[in-house]
């Protein structure tokens, strides 16, 4: 998603907004937001919630294009993968709401 408070396609409006209807994934992108980035373990720690159910949000999360992730190695060798926000904005209005839904991929249902 963009930095900017850009007109999403329908498609990647629901992504968003489906990834954002969990107080979980609320509380992840908040600390990531208030906190910078972290790798899973910390982050797992901070939230009190197991890094198997953490890593659950943060990939539904990351497929929406609310956080991105990366590989890195620590200075002891171990393999840590950080997980950050990515810039968004959602313009949610009835009208973008409207714009939106021309767009969806999905057929209507009869």
């Amino acid at each position: 998603m963009k930095s900017e408070s850009a007109t999403l396609n329908g498609d990647r409006l629901l992504a968003a907004l489906a990834a954002l209807a969990s107080p979980h994934r609320l509380r992840v992108v908040a600390a990531l937001a208030h906190g910078g980035r972290n790798y899973v373990s910390q982050l797992a720690r901070e939230l009190g919630m197991s890094r198997p159910l953490l890593h659950l949000h943060l990939k539904k999360l990351e497929e929406a294009g609310l956080i991105a992730s990366q590989h890195e190695v620590s200075e002891d060798g171990k393999a840590l993968n950080f997980f950050e926000v990515t810039p968004f904005a959602i313009d949610l209005t009835p009208q973008s709401i409207a714009n939106a839904a021309k767009s969806l991929s999905a057929p209507v249902d009869p």
